[in-house]
């Protein structure tokens, strides 16, 4: 049920970001020929009032396409309903409201998450220190470390709960660089036995691991509506700002940073995670993520909202369209690129799961 809620929402949050495309364009009369979710052969289609809606074979993503894009479409060149025909800030909302939907929507699961659960008060704290992301290659992977695993000794002696059990753990990793750790991990209720040993960097241990403490978050009930508003806009604007610096971190220092790179599949598999630790989880699971898809699809690449917005910005400053063929090419290069992209850390991903690691007898 765990992966089921997180390919949902996953699912969900790709709908919202092409709906938002779709009914910006829609409501101001453009014409719009095809929405899909995903990408390559249809497998399942349906025209309704001129537009094909489509479900398709590949899940990383998806798309709205305009009669501009067919090179067959039955459509007059200068029909004032083509998006290509309409002023640019008509253009420019088509293109910005699918992040503005994404935030928009990050934005009400916080606020459903206060109206169902509360305000949160504070973490019931249990034993151990959950694993709650394992960089490849790293030390901790070595070992044989794995999201949602449970450390809850260390070196036989018990760490307890809560942020000092974190704090406990860290800094003996950080002291104990080129030493071998014995953890005592709890795995889906079996006990087992990892031997870590730390590697140096500047002087000190790294395992290439994300820990978190062990509990759940507790909640209140709201003292009235604006209450609930308010935390919902607290918690977004502080998801929003922690996601744009994680963005620039990793465009920044992208050498050191690039292994925490996560596609699809890892996602599924921490959502996955969340959900069986505490269903309320999926509530930050969902805002997280479809902020992170909000803030990516912004970048100014190729093939993503950002990207054709320069494209807008470019004819803006020219006064004039750009031409087909430099679009063309401008697209299909990101295109090549982002698939690319996805193929590899899916692929690397589905490596890293516990279920490919036992068969393949890790």
């Amino acid at each position: 049920m765990g992966v089921l809620s997180a390919l949902a929402i996953l699912a969900g949050l790709v709908v919202i970001h092409e709906a938002g495309h779709f009914l910006a364009a829609t409501l101001q009369g453009i014409r719009v020929s095809s929405f899909s979710i995903g990408f390559g052969p249809a497998l399942l289609q349906r025209r309704v009032r001129g537009v094909q809606f489509a479900l398709r074979a590949i899940p990383l993503g998806g798309f709205v396409s305009f009669p501009d894009d067919d090179d067959d479409s039955p459509i007059a060149a200068d029909d004032p309903d083509l998006l290509r025909n309409r002023p640019l800030r008509q253009r420019a909302l088509v293109i910005a409201a699918g992040v503005l939907a994404n935030l928009l929507l990050a934005w009400l699961v916080l606020l459903a998450q206060g109206l169902s659960l509360g305000i949160p008060a504070g973490f019931s704290a249990r034993a151990g220190v959950v694993v709650s992301g394992v960089q490849p290659g790293l030390a901790a992977a070595v070992a044989g470390l794995q999201t949602g695993d449970r450390i809850v000794a260390l070196d036989g002696s018990s760490l307890g709960g809560g942020q000092s059990a974190v704090g406990l753990l860290v800094n003996q990793i950080r002291s104990a660089p080129g030493h071998t750790l014995a953890l005592q991990v709890n795995r889906q209720g079996r006990e087992l036995e990892l031997r870590l040993t730390p590697a140096e960097q500047a002087g000190i241990g790294r395992i290439g691991a994300q820990l978190q403490p062990n509990g759940t978050e507790v909640f209140r009930p709201a003292r009235g509506p604006l209450e609930v508003i308010h935390q919902a806009s607290a918690d977004w604007s502080q998801l929003l700002r922690r996601t744009i610096e994680g963005f620039t971190t990793l465009i920044t220092h992208f050498g050191s940073t690039a292994s925490q790179i996560s596609g699809p599949v890892k996602i599924v598999e921490m959502g996955a995670s969340l959900a069986r630790q505490d269903s309320g989880s999926l509530f930050a699971f969902a805002a997280l993520i479809s902020i992170n898809l909000a803030v990516l699809n912004a970048l100014p690449l190729p093939l993503l909202d950002g990207g054709q917005f320069v494209l807008l910005l470019l004819e803006g400053l020219r006064g004039r369209p750009l031409s087909e063929r430099f679009q063309m090419a401008f697209m299909q290069s990101g295109f090549v690129f982002l698939v690319g992209l996805s193929l590899v850390l899916i692929v690397k991903d589905t490596s890293q799961l516990a279920v490919v690691q036992q068969l393949l007898g890790r």
